[in-house]
C-alpha cells in the first residue's frame, strides 16, 4: 500500500513544480468551484498511476492545481464513492496521497439531504460531527504504524479552530450557515422516509454517500479537516419529494458560490 502511494506521489511530484499544503474535495455538482481557482496544471485521474476513475455524473475526474484565496491549493475536481464498486481502501486513497505530499488541511464538500426541521434548499451546513453507518470501515485491516496509530482520536475530527474561523468569515460576509452532524450511508438509493426520520432521530442533521471515509483517514494521517454539505433535499417530515441525482445537481450549483466564498477566505487567513 505505501509503495503504491509513495509511487503516486513522486509522479505527481513531477508534474507540478511546488506542492501546495492545502486540499479540497469538490462533490457532487460542486464541480464548477475550480472557476474560482486560478489554474496552473490539471491532471486527469485516468494518467494518475493507481489512482481510482470517477463514474459519477458531475465528477469530471481531474486532479487540479492553483491559487485561491492567493494561497497554492490541490483540488480533486470529483471524487470517489463506496457505491461504485470501489473499497474504502480505493475510495480514500487519495487522502494517503495528500499525506505523502506533507497537506496540512483538507476543505471537503458534499450535497447532502437535510433532517433538520430548520434547514432549507440551498442551506450551507458546517459539518461539526459525523455519524458512520458505512458496511465497511476505512482503517479496516492490518494497521501500517507509517501512516498512522492503530487507534486515532476522533474527538476533533472536524477541526475546531478551523470551523470558528468558518463561522466568523460567514457572519462577515453576511452567509447564513446551518450547523449539524453529517451522517455517512452507502448509498445508492436516495433515503426512504422512514430512513430520514431515523436518522435524525440518531441525531443528524443531513445524510449523504461520501465524506467520512475521507475524514477518518485524514484525521488518521494528522490533516486538519474543514468540511460543508450543501442541502439539496430535506427529509423532513411534510417537505419530502422525489428526487433525481440531476436535481441535487442544480441544487449544489446555486449554492456553491457561497461556499467557494467562505473557502477562500478561510484559506487565505490560514497561516
Amino acid at each position: 500500500m505505501l509503495e503504491k502511494i509513495q509511487e503516486t506521489a513522486a509522479f505527481i511530484k513531477s508534474k507540478v513544480t511546488s506542492v501546495p499544503d492545502m486540499a479540497i474535495i469538490l462533490g457532487t455538482g460542486l464541480g464548477d468551484l475550480v472557476k474560482e481557482i486560478t489554474i496552473t496544471s490539471e491532471i486527469p485521474y485516468q494518467e494518475i498511476p493507481n489512482f481510482p476513475v470517477s463514474t459519477v455524473e458531475g465528477h469530471s475526474g481531474k486532479l487540479i492545481f492553483g491559487e485561491l484565496g492567493g494561497k497554492p491549493i490541490i483540488a480533486m475536481q470529483g471524487r470517489f464513492h463506496y457505491y461504485e464498486g470501489y473499497n474504502m481502501k480505493e475510495v480514500t486513497f487519495p487522502i494517503r496521497v495528500f499525506q505523502e505530499l506533507k497537506v496540512k488541511y483538507l476543505f471537503v464538500s458534499n450535497a447532502a439531504g437535510g433532517m433538520n426541521g430548520s434547514f432549507e434548499i440551498g442551506d450551507i451546513m458546517l459539518i461539526e460531527d459525523h455519524i458512520n453507518l458505512f458496511p465497511e470501515h476505512p482503517l479496516h485491516g492490518k494497521n501500517d504504524n507509517r501512516l498512522g496509530v492503530r487507534f486515532p482520536d476522533m474527538s476533533n475530527a472536524y477541526d475546531k479552530d478551523m470551523r470558528k474561523l468558518a463561522a466568523q468569515v460567514a457572519k462577515e460576509l453576511d452567509i447564513k450557515l446551518q450547523y449539524g452532524v453529517y451522517i455517512g450511508t452507502q448509498g445508492p438509493t436516495f433515503e426512504t422516509p422512514s430512513e430520514y426520520n431515523y436518522f435524525r432521530i440518531i441525531g443528524g442533521d443531513a445524510v449523504g454517500m461520501s465524506t467520512v471515509p475521507e475524514v477518518i483517514v485524514a484525521n488518521h494521517a494528522k490533516i486538519k479537516v474543514l468540511a460543508f454539505s450543501i442541502i439539496t433535499d430535506l427529509g423532513i417530515i411534510g417537505k419530502i419529494v422525489e428526487v433525481s441525482h440531476e436535481e441535487v445537481q442544480e441544487a449544489a450549483k446555486i449554492a456553491q458560490p457561497k461556499m467557494a466564498a467562505i473557502i477562500r477566505e478561510v484559506i487565505q487567513r490560514l497561516n
